[in-house]
């Protein structure tokens, strides 16, 4: 029977693994926000991992996870976005229940599960929000691509992946038609920081800076 703190050992990893993607080494304040947990619980849990070796702490610079603390991460998120994979595939669930329900299941189930869910979906490249699944010793192989917050106006592009999964996030994505193979053009910036607003084929929609930031996009080559 599984533990509790095995499970919070599984979200810590997972989660440090989806930050190190773009900062490395990983502040534990932002380890902090990412779970919605208070920087000392934090730092707790990093101190045990490290005496596990599934981490390395750099006082006042942050955290790397360590080659086993890597493997053990990239096998949670597989199980994971395979389980959001069969929800939305299979049972017709929404990318926002599907990613919460794969949040349970992702420690209910062993990598044997996994891997005979793997073959039933017939090896799925990647989740309902465009990330990758992970496979075993291959890297990620993505995609040219950049946050939606960089482009500038008159560019046009493709939605690719969205990488930070949280419920929040999806639900506004979801309701402004942001969703992974979706095209668009950037029509204008507001100042001082403000709001893009894109052209979707059948429409214009606003989307706030902050969530740009998490939309990562591949350009699409203009002529003449």
């Amino acid at each position: 029977m599984r533990h509790r703190f095995e499970d919070s050992e599984e979200m810590y990893l997972k989660s440090l693994y989806e930050l190190e993607r773009t900062l490395n080494p990983v502040p534990v304040t932002a380890l902090a926000e990412r779970l919605g947990i208070t920087t000392v619980s934090a730092s707790e849990m990093v101190r045990r991992l490290q005496g596990r070796n599934l981490l390395h702490h750099q006082p006042y610079k942050g955290v790397r996870l360590s080659p086993e603390g890597e493997q053990r991460a990239r096998a949670v998120l597989r199980r994971h976005r395979l389980w959001e994979r069969f929800l939305t595939d299979q049972l017709g669930m929404g990318w926002v229940e599907a990613h919460d329900a794969a949040c349970h299941l992702e420690h209910a189930v062993n990598d044997d599960v996994a891997d005979a869910l793997d073959v039933f979906l017939k090896h799925p490249d990647s989740c309902p929000h465009g990330n990758p699944i992970p496979r075993e010793d291959e890297p990620e192989n993505r995609a040219e691509e950049q946050p939606l917050s960089e482009l500038e106006v008159g560019e046009q592009g493709t939605i690719l992946r969205i990488r930070n999964e949280g419920a929040a996030l999806l639900e506004y994505l979801e309701a402004h038609g942001l969703v992974p193979g979706q095209t668009f053009a950037l029509e204008s910036i507001a100042p001082f920081d403000g709001p893009l607003t894109l052209r979707l084929r059948e429409r214009s929609t606003v989307i706030g800076r902050e969530a740009a930031e998490h939309v990562l996009v591949g350009k699409v080559a203009q002529h003449g």
